[in-house]
């Protein structure tokens, strides 16, 4: 597992949004916040305060950061995809150019980067594949082969922005419902390009049951795989022990926290069956 604590460089700011663009169901943000992008990396996430001032939302919500960029008209910005689901994340879509929002970042573990050429899968499920587009950037930049696997249940929800097919050398869709690329779960697929492509390491972000059955077969084929764990995050700094995932350890089961420990880790490592663990208690 990557070993390293909470990012030494997150700061809390003010940022100004400076863009709010609806793509199909999701949006996609833009914020101002300065030198923060120049230490954001991908697996990186920011806690952001929700429902404003007088809400009773008291707890920050957690979004993993889509691509940060060091310099531009405004200085230093990042971008996050937010699929408008509960209350926190339908008002942060809500908010509208020129408002600030209450923001800490950058948290959390980044993804590592072969320091050799690989030939690399990035795989995301839904809007959790936001991270992958800036690391496929990173990993061709590297030397890297890099072929990227986009699932979801239909396909308005996958997120495949066109500027992300120039970092890639492959791009497959799978839809459950097959209304676009494979029909079937993404996992089905895996395999099959995995022997097509030679892959060496796989990258993945989405559900919990999609990083399940990924770290399966990574492990059945023996590639090294770093996982976003996708569990809630009340306070994203280590306090509140919500986001805790068992992993393996020399004295049997540890309970990591995925906001200090991830939400990058290696895959290998989770005890993705969580009846293993009561079954130990």
């Amino acid at each position: 597992m990557i070993q390293q604590k909470i990012n030494k460089h997150a700061t809390q700011i003010n940022a100004e949004v400076i863009s709010n663009k609806k793509v199909g169901p999701y949006h996609h943000m833009v914020f101002a916040v300065a030198d923060m992008a120049s230490h954001s990396r991908p697996g990186n996430f920011v806690a952001i305060s929700v429902g404003g001032g007088h809400s009773a939302l008291i707890l920050r919500r957690a979004f993993a950061i889509y691509r940060a960029i060091d310099k531009g008209p405004m200085g230093g910005s990042i971008e996050l995809v937010v699929a408008p689901h509960g209350e926190g994340s339908k008002w942060l879509c809500a908010r509208n150019v020129g408002e600030f929002v209450d923001l800490i970042g950058p948290l959390g573990t980044a993804f590592g980067i072969p320091t050799t050429n690989a030939n690399t899968m990035l795989i995301g499920g839904g809007y959790g594949s936001a991270p992958l587009f800036a690391l496929a950037e990173l990993l061709k930049n590297r030397g890297c082969r890099v072929d990227m696997v986009l699932g979801a249940s239909t396909a308005n929800k996958i997120y495949a922005p066109l500027e992300g097919k120039r970092s890639v050398s492959s791009l497959t869709l799978t839809t459950d419902d097959g209304t676009a690329g494979i029909h079937g779960q993404i996992s089905e697929a895996i395999p099959r390009l995995i022997r097509e492509f030679g892959t060496e390491v796989i990258y993945s972000c989405g559900p919990m049951g999609m990083l399940s059955a990924v770290a399966k077969i990574a492990e059945e084929f023996d590639i090294a795989h770093q996982c976003a764990v996708e569990e809630a995050m009340a306070c994203g700094i280590g306090v509140c022990m919500t986001c805790v995932v068992p992993i393996k350890h020399e004295d049997g089961i540890k309970m990591v926290r995925t906001c200090i420990d991830g939400p990058v880790m290696d895959g290998s490592e989770i005890i993705w069956d969580r009846k293993k663990v009561l079954d130990t208690l």
